[in-house]
């Protein structure tokens, strides 16, 4: 009797946070301490009988090595390119993430349709007709662009071989798949070996590839952070699917800045370009409400002058709400507690709310000053003067701290017809100032609010 052996799978365990890996399964990563992020997955195996003898390669020096770094194949979307450094580097490979529905493929098919040279999108998400039709929806037009309906990944690979495209969309990552591995589409394993097995094709080939990937309902990149680590750049679209404006940040860029950010309008017919993003922000203001305030706020290397918003409004029920739309809700508190305990206002029995128009999202401290000045404004039901920009940093003695590039701030902010700008003392010292508009410095924050409010 002749006995079959049968050779089993192996399995491991892979943490979909950090991509730490364990033999069995545990509730919590002991790398990054997450709960229930250890997912099965199959091992790749390896016929141990087909090792082939390791060749030496030759290593030149790297002074002789000849580079083509300035050469840079521009999309046609100038807002895009400032966020990639000037155009896409040939051989490069580029995540781009954000929530469903922002206009991911909305952005990459109208580079698409701008690029003059061949371009090869690759969907698995949707299918050809449903493309087409988002194209004439958009009256987009391009007699170089190809489309291929296709998730597995050694069709998608011949494809690029035949073609031989400049630039390569594949929408989306996680339906990628390859045949050789036995893990479903989208899980770790996939991810990773889909996405080197693309890296390896755009280095070879010298093409340009954009990936698109999901994020997670905490807002991170789907997926092992090894894909991060990976590509050459990564690139977030961030936005409320509620509000037009759409903001392109990167937040990894090996071939340029990642201080820089591309603001985009979503309207029926596409994605627009915000050449003046400070003007568009501020286009529906209106002067004559008190609890308003205008500050120059610096998103990436480009001044934003934007409208802060608060509404302080007497508490009958309990506990007084807190609400804040665009800052931290933590950063809120402390600067109520500063204005109660340094400014003497009892803002403790008070509801606040506060927000940032336009559906924006604030992390600088230059944002305190405005914050402050706003709910002052809205508590004493007195306006701050149309007029005036209001930037600085609030420590918690009520002291005014000094910011950065404040010479952007105060040149955005006469470009746009404001006659003041309240800005922390202690950046003028080192600052010149010869045009038109007035600076005023303060220390602390009663002096602030006295000059911002009329």
């Amino acid at each position: 009797m002749i006995s079959k052996s049968i050779k089993k799978q192996k399995t491991q365990f892979v943490c979909t946070s950090c991509g730490f890996m364990s033999i069995r399964w545990l509730g919590k990563c002991p790398e990054c301490n997450s709960w229930n992020s250890l997912q099965e997955e199959f091992v790749i195996s390896k016929d141990a009988a087909k090792k082939s003898e390791a060749v030496a390669s030759s290593a030149p020096l790297l002074q002789d090595i000849k580079t083509e770094s300035t050469y840079r194949i521009e999309t046609g979307i100038e807002e895009f390119d400032r966020v990639l450094g000037g155009g896409i580097i040939p051989g490069s490979i580029i995540l781009l993430a954000g929530d469903p529905g922002i206009g991911k493929s909305t952005l990459v098919l109208q580079a698409a349709a701008a690029l003059k040279s061949t371009v090869l999108y690759v969907s698995g998400e949707e299918s050809s007709e449903q493309i087409k039709m988002r194209f004439d929806r958009l009256n987009l037009s391009s007699s170089t662009l190809h489309f291929l309906p296709e998730t597995e990944l050694n069709i998608i690979t011949s494809t690029i071989d035949t073609i031989r495209p400049t630039l390569v969309i594949v929408d989306s990552i996680q339906t990628i798949y390859s045949d050789e591995l036995q893990n479903t589409p989208g899980s770790i394993t996939q991810l990773r070996e889909c996405t080197a097995s693309l890296m390896e094709l755009a280095k070879k080939q010298n093409v340009c590839i954009i990936i698109i990937g999901h994020i997670t309902k905490e807002g991170m990149i789907a997926g092992p952070k090894i894909l991060e680590h990976i590509v050459d750049t990564v690139i977030m679209f961030e936005g409320e699917s509620s509000h037009y404006y759409r903001i392109l940040r990167a937040q990894k860029n090996r071939f340029g800045s990642v201080n820089e950010i591309g603001v985009f309008e979503m309207s029926e017919h596409g994605l627009k370009q915000v050449v003046n993003p400070s003007e568009l922000f501020l286009r529906e203001r209106k002067t004559n409400i008190p609890g308003s305030a205008i500050t120059s706020s610096m998103e990436g290397a480009r001044p934003l002058l934007i409208e802060v918003q608060a509404l302080v409004t007497p508490s009958h029920f309990g506990n007084p709400q807190r609400v804040a739309n665009g800052i931290d809700y933590r950063r809120l508190s402390i600067l109520l507690a500063v204005i109660e305990k340094r400014n003497n206002q009892r803002l403790s029995a008070a509801n606040v709310f506060l927000n940032i128009t336009g559906g924006l999202k604030i992390d600088e401290p230059a944002i305190d000053l405005p914050v402050c000045c706003s709910v002052v404004s809205s508590f004493l039901d007195k306006l701050i003067d149309p007029k005036l920009i209001i930037t600085g940093e609030v420590g918690l003695g009520g002291e005014i701290r000094s910011i950065s590039n404040i010479e952007k701030r105060i040149a955005e902010s006469e470009k746009l017809g404001f006659e003041k700008i309240i800005v922390p003392a202690s950046n003028l010292k080192s600052y010149k100032h010869n045009g038109s508009i007035k600076v005023i410095g303060v220390d602390h924050l009663y002096q602030a609010i006295e000059h911002a409010l009329i």
